[in-house]
């Protein structure tokens, strides 16, 4: 199951059931199966506390997935800063849902086991978010 929570921010996310249908077509294609998933959207000076108190890193960032699977079981929190996710957009000239939907979809992405720690792993991971973003648009 799906849960939609905010912390620290007005934001309002109103694509729940759209999003929730899509993310568990997403891991059906990847033979995984959707447990409990968390997906709080919040500041960025909140998802920077996240960042240097559990990573130790001192910088912000638009998406901290906390990784809770168990074997095909699909389970964990994902931490969103709306901020960054609007500054991104804006940078890369993109609407702002489809910057969230590729973040949403790439805490997803960790989940299942795409890692963007190398050059080619993060080429992997951006044409699985293309792939999802491409499916999610199937899907509307």
């Amino acid at each position: 199951m799906i849960r939609y929570y905010t912390q620290d921010t007005p934001f309002r996310f109103k694509r729940k059931r759209l999003t929730s249908n899509w993310l568990k077509a997403v891991s059906g294609e990847a033979g995984k199966r959707l447990g409990d998933i968390g997906i709080i959207f919040c500041s960025d000076a909140c998802l920077l506390g996240i960042n240097r108190r559990y990573l130790g890193h001192d910088y912000y960032t638009d998406i901290i997935t906390f990784d809770y699977c168990e074997g095909d079981v699909l389970s964990g929190d994902l931490f969103i800063s709306v901020d960054t996710v609007r500054d991104n957009a804006a940078f890369y000239g993109a609407p702002f849902e489809e910057e969230l939907s590729r973040v949403i979809v790439h805490g997803l992405l960790h989940l299942i086991g795409y890692d963007d720690h190398s050059d080619s792993d993060t080429a992997a991971m951006r044409a699985a978010e293309d792939r999802a973003l491409a499916l999610l648009e199937s899907l509307r």
